[in-house]
Parts: C-alpha cells; structure tokens; sequence
C-alpha cells in the first residue's frame, strides 16, 4: 500500500476532452472515458484522510476514500459497489455535479495542487462496471403488498422509486413526457450526459419492479390515493420557466423558454412526438441566438445553440458580472472555448420584430452592481441612457425555474409557500401537510442540483418505508381483531 507521500508525488491525471474545434460538431460527451490504468492512477492520489471533509462535503455522503482505495487497488467492482451504496445516480453525479463547490472543493490534495478529479472517477467506475458487468445489483426485500404513487420521474422520483422497490414495496411511477428519466433526459443535453445511461437506468429499475407511466398528467393526487396507493410521494420538480416581463416578449416567433430549446435541440425525435407533429422539430437556429440568464441552463443552451448549428453567432447575457455567476466555473469554461460571447452587466429591456413577425433584436441596458444589502449581495442597478441593440434571430431565456401549481392547488390539505413550492415538515422527512403525501427534489427546495434532489429523495423514501410498514402492521392488528369478533 502507497503511503501518503507516495500518493501525494503522483501528479494529477485529467480525464481527456474532446477538442472545442471538433466537439461543436457533435453532440458526443465533452469528457472521454479514463482508461482503467489511468483512473487506477489517478485514485490512488486520494490520501484515504480518515475525517474525509469530502465525505461530508458530498450531500449523499458517499464514502469517497474507501471507493477510491478499492479502485487504486483495481477492484472496480468494490468501487462501484461503495459509491451505489449511497447514491442512486453515481454515473450521472460523477458528470454534472458542481465538484469545484462539493467534494473535489474539499479535498486536501487540492489545498496546493489540483484536488483528486472525484468526479471524473466515480462517473467512470459505473460505467466501466455498468457495461462490463451490469448496475450493481441490490437485494429486494420481499413483497410487503403495499402500493407507492411517484408522480415525476426525474432525479428524486426515480430515486424514492429505487429505493422503496427494494423495500419490497410496489411503485407505480407517473411522468408527463414520453420516456421516463424527467430532467436527466430532457433537460440535460447529450455533450454533458450521454442518454444512453439515463436508458440503461430506466430498464434497470424496470427490472426491479417498478411500473412506468408515461404521457401522464397528475394534477389530482387525491384520485391516486382512491386507486389503493397508499402514500404518494411528489417528485415533479420545478419546470416552469421564468419571465423577462418586457414589451415585445410574446410577441413574435423564434423566443424559446429554455426547457423548450433545449427538448427540441437535442432529445431524439421519438421522444418528442409533440414536437414532431408540428413539423417544426429543431429550434431556429440563424445567424445570432442570445441566451438570457447565467446558470447552468444558461451554459446547456448556448453550447446547444453552437452545436445547431456552428456558424451562429451566440451571446450569453447576465445582469451581473462573471463573479456573481451561479453555475459551474467549468461549463463557463467550456462555453467560451466553443467560441460562446458573454455580455456581463447586461439586461434586455425590449425584443424588437420585423414585419414577419420574427424577432430581429434585443434592446439590452448596460448595469452596475449596486451597494451590498444585508447578505452581502449587490443588486444591478441600470446605468441610464446606455442602451444599445444586438441584432438577433433566436433568443432562450433561461433565467429561472419554478413548480407548476397545478397538483398543490388541486389536492386539499396540501400546503405550498407562494413561490409554488411544496412545504414539508424537513428535508429529512419528506412529510409534507397531507399525511399520506411526501415530496422532495426542485419541488420543495426549487430549482437546485441533481445530488440534492436524490439526497432528499432518499431520506424520504426511508420514512415512507416506516410509515407504510406501519400502516401494514395496523391493517394486520384490525383485521386480527375482526376475525375475533
């Protein structure tokens, strides 16, 4: 065994990319795999630090140095198996995770050199196993006879559903798109996580048990608690688009809210046949698209918009400056290397149109930061009379996300705050105010990461599970007691 100052010579070994040049003309992984020697290498740089801060700098606490002692010790398979041990999504998390703000930001290596790529090595010990060997395989425990509705089926919906399955209990997961996988397939473009393994995750949970419906609606969750469920958890997430709120903005044709763009740019035509029908499939993709916002969506719709189409011109604008930015230093990163133009301290004011009914322009104002408030957040501030224009055929806004209403305003004795999101008793529990009905994910925190959504996800499901096996054990004692009668 390597001691720690042998770990600590060995140099970092980054995971290859695929060339900026190159990559605007596909729509494969950024990333390329490590080969095995190479991953074998590179996780032996973990010092395997016995209070491990990148543990808990993990939200689903992923036992990251004994991982990465089995596979500097070549057990891929012990590897794999540790990091399913506590996520549900090691192979997605390893791809889109904020690393830089999560575990690899707490890593000591990283104190005076790059920190351990955490995330490059767990994404590629799933998949090495995943395509070698299968998921890791858990043991289900016996059926118990009690039924769970999912409504959503993303991140947290599929995570409760996994782990209620191997509870031994039934579930029945509802989702409003064609295929299952929510945000994972539809939200999140190819060139970040390939949809390859969002399928194998779907077949693999379907071996598993669990029953998909798709195409489904749920806006009355009551009506499923009258089909014998008997718990309901909501997972559906926060899917509905924020607002510029400035004239012109409904007005004319080729203006996309980003969760639109982004289906129609990249998910594969089967899975949109909404879209298909219209016999407008792909976005507008002309000579120059701006993108409003600056997070993560922000980044997964400029680098869409080059890869539409590689001779566009495309801006970024934010209100703010590069600092004050929400999302992954690393997508910013990817996007100016794409050829992305960012324009910071900038917000529209006014779409313009021509006689076609098209847009043609965005009125933008130049900002300054104004004086921090009491959390030491400075507002933007218009600077008057800086106005100018930039020609344009193609705007997405991508400036936040919130939860549709529908189910909290249907569902009696279901509370949620202004903003649409679910009230719960704690993140810890899931429980929300209807006894019978549990949430967790974008929902109840709005719009955040995937590893949150499936840690949250996972606490619920641990309380649902005791809640219906109470619930088993109380229909037990009844029926006892009638029989006795």
């Amino acid at each position: 065994m390597l001691s720690r100052r042998e770990r600590y010579a060995i140099e970092v070994v980054k995971a290859p990319k695929q060339d900026p040049t190159e990559r605007v003309y596909n729509w494969n992984e950024v990333y390329q795999p490590y080969a095995p020697e190479m991953a074998v290498l590179e996780a032996q740089r973990c010092l395997l630090c016995e209070h491990a801060p990148c543990m808990r700098a993990c939200p689903v606490h992923n036992d990251i140095p004994m991982a990465f002692f089995l596979l500097g010790q070549g057990d891929f398979v012990g590897a794999a198996e540790r990091f399913a041990e506590t996520s549900n999504f090691p192979d997605v998390c390893g791809r889109i995770c904020p690393q830089e703000k999560l575990c690899e930001g707490s890593c000591i290596v990283g104190a005076s050199k790059s920190p351990v790529t955490i995330g490059r090595l767990e994404a590629f010990v799933i998949d090495y196993v995943r395509k070698n060997y299968g998921y890791p395989p858990r043991r289900r425990e016996p059926p118990t006879g009690m039924r769970v509705a999912v409504i959503g089926a993303g991140p947290a919906g599929l995570a409760v559903a996994e782990e209620l399955a191997v509870f031994g209990h039934e579930v029945v997961v509802y989702d409003m798109w064609p295929f299952p996988g929510g945000l994972l397939l539809y939200g999140i473009p190819n060139f970040k996580l390939d949809k390859e393994i969002v399928f194998a995750k779907i077949a693999y949970l379907q071996d598993l048990g669990i029953q998909f419906v798709s195409n489904y609606r749920v806006s009355e969750v009551e009506d499923l608690l009258k089909e014998r469920f008997d718990l309901v958890f909501l997972g559906h997430g926060a899917i509905k688009g924020g607002e510029m709120k400035i004239p012109g903005e409904d007005d004319f044709k080729n203006i996309y809210q980003a969760t639109e763009y982004l289906v129609r740019g990249n998910v594969p035509l089967e899975l949109v046949p909404e879209y298909w029908k219209q016999g407008n499939v792909r976005p507008n993709a002309g000579q120059t698209t701006i993108v409003v916002g600056g997070g993560d969506t922000s980044m997964d719709c400029v680098r869409t918009a080059r890869r539409l189409n590689p001779d566009t011109l495309v801006y970024c604008l934010y209100r703010r400056t590069e600092a004050e930015m929400p999302g992954r230093i690393e997508e910013r990163v990817h996007a100016k290397e794409e050829g992305v133009h960012f324009e910071w301290l900038t917000a529209p004011v006014r779409v313009i149109g021509n006689a076609e009914g098209k847009v043609s322009g965005l009125e933008c104002i130049r900002m300054k930061l104004g004086t921090p408030d009491t959390k030491g957040r400075r507002s933007p501030v218009a600077i008057e009379g800086s106005n100018f224009t930039i020609e344009c055929d193609t705007v997405v806004l991508a400036i936040g996300y919130s939860p549709e209403t529908d189910i909290p305003e249907q569902t009696r004795g279901l509370k949620a705050t202004s903003w649409g999101t679910i009230i719960v008793e704690s993140e810890e529990s899931g429980k929300t105010t209807h006894e019978e009905i549990y949430a967790a994910g974008d929902n109840v925190r709005g719009a955040d990461l995937v590893v949150t959504a499936v840690a949250a996800a996972r606490n619920a499901a641990k309380e649902m599970h005791d809640r219906l096996m109470h619930i088993k054990d109380r229909r037990a004692r009844l029926a006892d007691e009638a029989g006795g009668l």
